[in-house]
């Protein structure tokens, strides 16, 4: 019995020691030693965006060398020079005239095709509503006039349902290949949002 009165006491005194309060920080030298801290670390260096970026030229592949150089005349070879001259300040133009292809182009470009697909597919799914309307309807009707009516509306309403499935075929079509091309050209998944 004794050994169990000292099992106790040391028990409970053990609980009282582990139940002491532990010294906290006050938030104050918690915010004191956070200034501290932020006050030693330095200054960020620079964040490069994709704006930052430029985008690579395209390489040029050479001209094949031609073993018949000798035997043209000057005649030719001044005609190259102004054909090549002429394709150069076309593709500058070109140039000039392409959109610039950055985040705002591959975005908007992505956002046009997806809107004009859930466009084409809300409308589909408006169509299918007014078929099975009309369907409804003719059903339901007795006089030949009315029904007859009602047929030619349905199977104008199944005529614009079955455009809007080739077109809705041919948006996720060009869905697919601009992000096919997108793929191709390099561009950050980010862009594609």
């Amino acid at each position: 019995m004794s050994r169990l009165v000292v099992f106790i006491l040391l028990a409970l005194t053990g609980m009282g020691v582990g139940a002491r309060p532990l010294s906290a920080q006050s938030l104050a030298d918690i915010a004191k030693k956070e200034e501290e801290r932020r006050k030693a670390v330095p200054a960020p260096a620079k964040v490069y965006t994709n704006k930052d970026l430029m985008p690579t030229p395209a390489v040029s592949t050479p001209a094949p060398a031609n073993d018949t150089k000798d035997t043209k005349d000057t005649k030719g070879t001044k005609d190259t020079k102004e054909a090549t001259e002429a394709k150069d300040a076309k593709d500058a133009k070109d140039a000039k005239d392409a959109p610039v292809k950055d985040q705002a182009y591959w975005s908007g470009r992505l956002k046009a095709l997806q809107t004009q697909l859930d466009r084409d597919q809300a409308f589909a799914d408006a169509i299918q509503t007014r078929i099975n309307s009309l369907t409804t309807d003719f059903v339901n009707r007795d006089d030949p006039v009315q029904r007859a009516a009602i047929e030619r509306e349905r199977i104008k309403a199944v005529a614009e349902q079955t455009r809007l499935t080739k077109a809705i075929q041919d948006d996720k079509k060009a869905l697919a290949d601009f992000q096919e091309e997108a793929r191709r050209a390099g561009v950050p998944p980010g862009w594609m949002r």
